[in-house]
């Protein structure tokens, strides 16, 4: 047997891959965070930081959201498309062989160009059957190239959805934090609407007694509405929040259970994980851009081989006959093998400008990568910057609201013995009522500081081991 056939299709498919291989950009990284200390530098975006809130409802939700949440099961779905597209394209790699079968019968015209006399059997049968091949051997790496495309997109898909996981996350959290914001803002107004009722009876007294004027009657009235209002408010803004949190875990709207109250929930730490350059490989969204520049990359190949030539191999094998019953015998055998060559001669220069078109296409994705890195970097140091000055802020609002208890104590003993107007109690109270809402707004910006910082290290999912690369890996194939 002549093998010599054989040897040479094995030494056109293991043939050469145009186009540049991918190698990650050299980025100048910063050596540490701006923001801190050598000695802060500790590993922390690996914990689940949403357990470090130590609110047990706040687990439980965001458990819901991530079984429940209609963007996280898109971009499920999606990884499912990209997984189906590369073994779609990866197929290209092997030979393709089709069965074939075919019975027929026919008459011929007995009054055609050539006439069949009189007598004579003007009708034909035939039958064949047998498979097929066709093979595109790859020698310059166009299917190996496009493969290779096809597989970094998988891995782009899979990590956008770990960015869906980490912004699906920490989005239930901030929320979470809003809603018990708004709880305690409402807490507050209501009961400082109950001490408006009072001051307004004991004004309304104090002047049917003669002992004040009707000012302050009214300007007690008038507090004790703008109170109200305030009241309405927050009953409002609770809503929409249980609302909005209720999208979030997937759900139609509806009440959402509490856990702890806003000021005896935990403040996890606030240090970031280890060095800037570990970034590259914790947030989901520069590994996507790298994925996709990977991928931009190959396409370089794909476009570069379509200037050379394509090679294929068909070949077919079966049996035909007019008679059934000889259908199979050895002289009803019939095969044919041929290898064909195409080489593009011109074309207008289409094939040329696709390679421009695919470059260009690269230098883009580069682009975009180096920006995401530079956004990322950012966006660390800022939450870095907003965690520590909102801590800060948090005890300033907290000794302002001690002192503004101080302030309301002394004002009342005042009015109550006749030696103040009742404007310095009510300048007082408001005083009082602002410094309690701006505490908590504080408060709520602490806890969502710490939820952006975590986001912005990518410390937003419990780490799971690589195996979704392996799962696409189809056996026998090397790793792009």
């Amino acid at each position: 047997m002549d093998t010599r056939p054989i040897l040479l299709a094995l030494v056109l498919t293991a043939g050469c891959n145009v186009g540049p291989d991918y190698k990650r950009p050299d980025l100048p990284l910063p050596e540490g965070w701006r923001s801190l200390e050598a000695n802060e530098q500790q590993t922390l975006a690996n914990t689940p930081w949403w357990e470090l809130f130590q609110d047990p409802e706040l687990v439980k939700l965001i458990q819901i959201a991530l079984a429940e949440n209609k963007d996280l099961k898109i971009a499920v779905e999606r990884i499912e498309e990209a997984r189906a597209r590369y073994g779609f394209t990866n197929a290209e790699k092997f030979p393709r062989v089709d069965g074939f079968a075919s019975a027929g019968k026919s008459q011929m015209s007995a009054n055609g160009q050539f006439p069949i006399p009189s007598g004579v059997d003007r009708t034909q049968s035939s039958y064949s059957v047998g498979v097929s091949a066709f093979w595109e051997l790859d020698f310059f790496g166009r299917v190996r190239r496009a493969s290779e495309s096809e597989l970094a997109q998988l891995y782009a898909t899979e990590q956008s959805r770990r960015a869906v996981v980490l912004a699906l996350v920490a989005d239930v959290a901030r929320s979470y934090v809003e809603l018990r914001e708004a709880d305690r803002l409402l807490e507050i107004s209501r009961r400082t609407l109950e001490s408006r009722v009072q001051y307004v009876q004991l004004a309304r007294d104090l002047f049917e007694g003669g002992k004040t004027s009707e000012l302050d009657w009214r300007q007690a009235e008038a507090e004790l509405h703008r109170t109200a209002a305030l009241v309405h408010q927050y009953e409002r803004e609770v809503g929409e929040t249980e609302h909005e949190l209720a999208f979030l875990l997937g759900r139609n709207p509806g009440e959402i259970p509490r856990g702890k109250t806003l000021d005896s929930i935990n403040v996890p730490p606030s240090a970031p994980a280890g060095l800037p350059s570990e970034l590259l490989e914790r947030r989901p969204d520069l590994r996507e851009a790298e994925e996709l520049l990977v991928a931009s990359n190959a396409r370089i190949g794909v476009a570069k081989a379509l200037l050379y030539p394509s090679i294929a191999l068909t070949g077919s094998f079966g049996w035909e006959s007019t008679e059934l019953g000889d259908a199979f015998d050895s002289q009803s055998q019939a095969w044919s093998i041929s290898a064909n060559l195409l080489q593009p001669i011109f074309n207008a220069g289409q094939n040329r400008r696709r390679v421009e078109v695919s470059e260009s296409q690269q230098r883009q994705a580069l682009y975009a990568y180096e920006r995401s890195v530079q956004q990322a970097f950012r966006e660390v140091e800022d939450s870095l910057v907003g965690s520590r000055q909102s801590s800060l802020r948090r005890g300033s609002e907290h000794e302002r609201v001690t002192a503004e208890r101080k302030v309301l104590e002394l004002a009342e003993l005042r009015y109550r013995g006749g030696v103040a107007a009742y404007l310095e109690v009510l300048d007082a109270q408001r005083s009082l009522f602002n410094a309690e809402l701006d505490e908590t707004s504080a408060m709520r910006d602490e806890f969502v500081a710490r939820i952006q910082l975590y986001k912005a290290l990518g410390g937003g999912w419990p780490q799971e081991p690589e195996a979704h690369k392996a799962e696409a890996q189809q056996p026998g194939e090397e790793q792009p």
